[in-house]
């Protein structure tokens, strides 16, 4: 039996050097690397300013402080996505509001975007699902238009491109995640991008307990600890000296598949728009039920037994009863028809091989 996870964190680097470091530093909670961290991610991705935080859905409640979103205030969101955009709305007494995404490139467009549009609107979430990234252009022109502002979700598509510029930057805030499967990671843990200066202020005074001053009690407003540790960006500094071979082994890898899996009978590859230039976080495929009648869970049950690690793809936001009742019919067929391939940088051509010859073999 074959053994391929489905992921496997790229640890190539002086993670353990940097942590040894930190621990002899003895600042594990606060420290150097924090800085050095923010530094880098400001710098690489083109942003004013960079906020370490605890994990990659903090991120985005940081992303909804910032921009006052509360009781009463209606947020749209892609139907086809990882639900932690919506589920943190319900917590804060928010109403999330789905929009249908496209039924190629699973990415939500403008058009659904507008006609969810309310004068209760406090903001668009996009979810650049996967590694792919949404229209920017056009969801940009349509919010900068109503005055609203937009909350670019990147965590599963650090260093993807859109028109030469990198997700998280084009919108008002950007937000990403570093948990243990990500491109980057820290185990756990996230960032978010901002250019906005008195935003970017208001965030890092709430991510700290509302204390705007390190040493002073004085607490100017009811913040969180959504605080990254020193150890946790110890770890990250590691990872990003790495960081242009990972997006060099990931695309070979997305590039692999894709010579691999494109006009195969029954399966589709997630499509990117002109001006994407994705860094995947996962190869997603598509399953037409005529090719596999034993449906898309069938097809993972399989591969999983033979050692081929799959998961399905997102369940869509329709179907989780928590949820006020609504109808996103391409989110729909997506949430069972989609699901992921094993996806990482030590990830061989001949292994990505062996999961394609699998995966035909159980087509009808």
């Amino acid at each position: 039996m074959t053994n391929i996870p489905y992921s496997k964190p790229s640890i190539c680097g002086k993670e353990a050097d940097f942590v040894t470091d930190a621990i002899q530093s003895t600042w594990l909670s606060g420290g150097k690397y924090l800085g050095q961290l923010e530094k880098w991610f400001s710098d690489k991705l083109q942003s004013k300013h960079t906020l370490l935080v605890s994990n990659g859905t903090t991120a985005l409640q940081l992303a909804y402080m910032g921009l006052g979103i509360g009781v009463g205030d209606e947020v749209i969101v892609p139907g086809f996505a990882f639900m932690a955009a919506g589920n943190l709305l319900n917590h804060i007494g928010a109403t999330p509001v789905f929009a249908d995404v496209d039924p190629h490139t699973w990415c939500m467009g403008v058009i659904d975007i507008e006609k969810k549009i309310t004068d209760k609107t406090k903001a668009i979430v996009v979810i650049h699902t996967y590694g792919n990234v949404c229209d920017m252009d056009d969801i940009m022109t349509l919010a900068n238009s109503k005055g609203i502002p937009v909350i670019e979700d990147g965590a599963e598509a650090l260093f993807s491109r859109y028109n030469g510029k990198y997700c998280g930057t084009i919108g008002t805030i950007g937000t990403f995640s570093m948990h243990a499967t990500k491109t980057i990671t820290t185990g756990e843990g996230g960032f978010v991008l901002c250019d906005d200066d008195t935003v970017s202020e208001l965030m890092s005074t709430i991510r700290s307990h509302g204390l705007p001053n390190r040493g002073s009690y004085n607490h100017v407003l009811a913040g969180h600890n959504f605080r990254m540790t020193n150890l946790q960006a110890a770890f990250g500094c590691a990872q990003v000296e790495n960081a242009d071979w990972v997006i060099t082994e990931r695309q070979r890898v997305y590039d692999t598949y894709k010579k691999l899996l494109t006009n195969q009978e029954g399966i589709t590859l997630q499509a990117m728009t002109t001006g994407v230039d994705p860094v995947l976080w996962v190869v997603a495929i598509k399953l037409d039920k005529n090719n596999f009648p034993q449906g898309r869970d069938g097809v993972v049950g399989q591969m999983n037994t033979d050692g081929i690690e799959t998961r399905p793809g997102f369940v869509p936001s329709s179907r989780l009863g928590y949820f006020k009742s609504h109808s996103v019919p391409n989110s729909e067929v997506l949430g069972e028809t989609v699901m992921s391939l094993p996806t990482y940088p030590f990830l061989k051509d001949d292994e990505i091989s062996l999961i394609c010859e699998r995966l035909i073999s159980v087509r009808s």
